[in-house]
């Protein structure tokens, strides 16, 4: 395996990628140059056998198929997240500070280290809504590419206490400060900066869904570049590798499903969220099209197959302590499968079986992951979604360390393991 091209490509992907908004556009674009067909919600569909389509919701989630060239038995659906912890801009957000600075006012989106944000450059990037010069409204993505952010942190000096611990306040300590004051005042300054990156007039801008994103470029680390050290590897990793096996793998007796949802990181409850309909109302509608009875349907949901790839804890070499006693994923190790008694993973024992024989068809490395017993985890996209579609589901993902850091750890073979394993599946 070429596992150095797949980082170089996996680290530009996610460079490409600064918010939830161009990670969607950055599929479509790709599936377009593949001749997928984008269908829109708003219209009847009418598919084929032996074409491939995409259907997009709010901008930040994305599902697309492909159709085999005869009847198919079934779906065999990967599901992946768009979204990274980070902070959202909030509406009139400049703040001055004596006089003299100018920061932004933000808050928490999801679950992030608080501390890995401080002393990073950082910019601003998603999608706006803005009246073009003919009255019509229009949606576009927006990244500010440049320098434009920082939250500093406080002298050890002004703390000599900072190193046994700190509670952040994301309304005190976490704001970015962006500017000295200018004549006239701050209001305004972050629009002048939107206007100017899409060149439209400032008066033009009607709403916004900004974020914050890292500005520090990933990179392969290691004596022997055995690691991948980048933002939003949780989960672009296995959006990354998703996309590329679902790309690369004609399907066969079944049609094959790619669905990427947004907001995963704040529970999934949304339109274009996992907790939506939006990969049943995908997958009646593809049942439909073909004229399938309700009956026909349902036994095709019956056969079908879904794999949820969310990443996975590794053991933390300074902290192996964390991880449980039999069940030790460790970077480089290959694809992870999750396991929970409470089915916040969906993983079985039929689950799992096919999972591991997907991995040795596909000649590469498997693990297992289960929570200490009496540490806490999270939950992910596969119970949610399979509370809308009932269909067997693993839950596996991609061995990390600092899960939820503003710069993630990953395993420099993990990704080109994950994407032959899916691969096999999408072929199945």
């Amino acid at each position: 395996m070429d596992f150095m091209n797949v980082n170089h490509e996996l680290l530009s992907f996610i460079e490409s990628s600064p918010s939830s908004y161009h990670v969607v556009e950055n599929i479509t674009a790709s599936l377009r140059k593949r001749g997928f067909i984008s269908l829109s919600e708003k219209e009847c569909w009418k598919v084929e056998y032996g074409k491939d389509y995409y259907v997009t919701r709010n901008g930040s989630s994305v599902i697309a198929f492909r159709m085999p060239k005869q009847d198919a038995k079934g779906f065999h659906i990967i599901a992946t997240h768009s979204d990274s912890p980070t902070f959202k801009v909030k509406e009139h957000p400049e703040m001055a500070v004596e006089e003299k600075y100018v920061k932004l006012n933000t808050e928490k989106y999801g679950g992030m280290i608080l501390s890995t944000w401080l002393d990073r450059p950082l910019s601003v990037a998603g999608r706006v809504v803005y009246k073009a010069e003919d009255g019509q409204v229009k949606i576009t993505c927006v990244n500010v590419d440049k320098d434009l952010l920082v939250i500093p942190n406080v002298a050890i000096h002004m703390n000599r206490e900072m190193n046994k611990g700190v509670e952040y306040n994301p309304q005190v300590d976490m704001l970015p400060l962006m500017s000295m004051q200018q004549e006239g005042g701050c209001k305004g300054l972050l629009t002048k900066e939107i206007s100017k990156t899409l060149g439209i007039s400032e008066d033009a801008v009607l709403g916004h869904d900004l974020y914050l994103y890292v500005r520090d470029k990933g990179r392969v680390i290691g004596a022997d570049e055995g690691f991948v050290l980048s933002p939003k590897l949780d989960d672009l990793q296995s959006v990354y590798a998703q996309v590329t096996a679902f790309c690369a793998a004609a399907p066969s007796e079944y049609i094959t499903v790619a669905a990427v949802f947004d907001n995963e990181e704040i529970g999934s409850g949304t339109m274009q969220g996992a907790d939506s309909t939006f990969l049943c109302d995908v997958l009646e509608r593809i049942g439909e099209s073909l004229e399938l009875s309700k009956n026909q349907y349902l036994s095709m949901v019956a056969d079908s197959f879904l794999i949820s790839a969310d990443n996975a804890h590794a053991v933390h070499p300074n902290h192996p302590e964390k991880a449980d006693p039999t069940n030790r994923p460790y970077l480089n190790g290959g694809l992870v499968i999750k396991y929970h008694g409470s089915q916040k993973y969906t993983t079985d024992a039929v689950s799992t079986a096919k999972m591991k024989l997907m991995c040795e068809k596909a000649k590469v490395p498997f693990q297992t992951y289960h929570n200490r017993s009496d540490i806490l985890g999270g939950s992910t996209l596969g119970n949610i979604s399979t509370s809308h579609v009932s269909l067997s589901s693993v839950d596996v993902g991609l061995p990390q360390l600092a899960m939820h850091s503003a710069v993630e750890t990953g395993g420099g073979k993990d990704t080109a393991y994950a994407i032959e394993a899916f691969k096999a599946f999408y072929q199945e």
